[in-house]
């Protein structure tokens, strides 16, 4: 007797669908790490927060040299730039495996307010990129003094 096997019409579209995914995601999230070997590479990971009179961010850029490091701010979008060179000791090398990233990378992110870039500060440890952001003096936090309404003809609040 012979098998059957039905033909699902919508059994293939999900692994379709998350092709295409992948294709955009490669092509326009994150196009420097296109020719990454690992395939599943992210964007350089930041994290951006806010203290009283500043903006603080936090990168994370293993591998790379303070000297390969360009930051920007221009209007309220924070450019970082570097390059993550190869070890130049394992030319000759048989790779078995290779998903240590290598070449240019950039990386964009709008800041939540304007901020002074003249007194910006950047400080590399570690492979972590600290920066702190000063806010513009229009874009600082200013108590506003709340007065209360006069007694109107005599009349006492309770």
């Amino acid at each position: 007797m012979a098998n059957v096997v039905r033909w699902d019409p919508f059994g293939e579209t999900l692994s379709l669908r998350q092709a295409v995914d992948r294709l955009f995601e490669d092509a326009w999230v994150r196009p420097w790490m296109a020719g990454a070997h690992n395939g599943n590479g992210t964007t350089l990971p930041l994290d951006v927060y806010e203290t009283g009179d500043d903006i603080m961010v936090a990168a994370t850029v293993p591998g790379v040299k303070s000297e390969d490091l360009d930051i920007t701010v221009q209007g309220d979008v924070l450019t970082i730039r570097g390059e993550m060179k190869p070890d130049e000791s394992m030319t000759d090398e048989k790779f078995h495996r290779r998903e240590r990233y290598s070449g240019r990378f950039a990386r964009q992110v709008v800041l939540p307010t304007s901020v002074n870039s003249g007194q910006a500060e950047a400080h590399f440890e570690d492979g972590v990129l600290k920066l702190r952001l000063p806010k513009a003096e229009q874009a600082k936090e200013r108590k506003i003094q709340v007065t209360g309404a006069p007694a109107l003809n005599g009349a006492v609040a309770n």
